[in-house]
């Protein structure tokens, strides 16, 4: 099974990439995991939001296969305490699809075709973070996940 990350926009954050470069290590222990970048769009200050969602939107569908499981990190997501997280995390896996595609929008979020087309939605907190942040704080939460399903002492509980 593939694990990938799908982010709209590269960080310029030295801190986060590191940070996700470490969790990525860590996470392909338990499972083959990515991070893809969609570039940003050219010409998106002239763009309105909803139209910056659409066209983002666009090139995230085109990465997608039919089979994939697709989890939007998104604000409205369900929220889970880290137990949680894990035992969810087990049950997708079960399901036995080739590819779990998470993915994180750009600065407005989603597209319509985007929400229509994901089995899942995952918000990490009430909080509000930067598109970039999120990134970090999850993949520190799945490799948690995999501790959780593991009984590896990282969780502490």
């Amino acid at each position: 099974m593939l694990i990938k990350l799908i982010c709209v926009g590269k960080t310029n954050s030295t801190y986060i990439q590191e940070g996700v470069e470490e969790y990525s290590k860590r996470i392909n222990k338990y499972s083959k995991f990515e991070v893809q970048i969609i570039p940003d769009l050219k010409n998106a200050a002239g763009l309105k939001p909803e139209q910056r969602k659409t066209e983002e939107g666009k090139w995230i569908l085109q990465q997608i296969q039919p089979t994939d499981w697709i989890v939007l990190l998104d604000e409205q997501g369900k929220q889970y305490t880290s137990e949680q997280f894990a035992e969810q995390w087990q049950n997708w896996f079960n399901r036995g699809s080739k590819q779990i595609l998470c993915i994180v929008g750009g600065p407005y979020g989603f597209s319509q075709a985007l929400y229509e087309r994901a089995q899942a939605k995952v918000s990490l907190s009430a909080m509000t973070f930067s598109h970039e942040m999120v990134r970090l704080f999850f993949v520190e939460q799945l490799y948690r996940a995999f501790t959780i399903i593991k009984k590896e002492p990282y969780h502490h509980r």
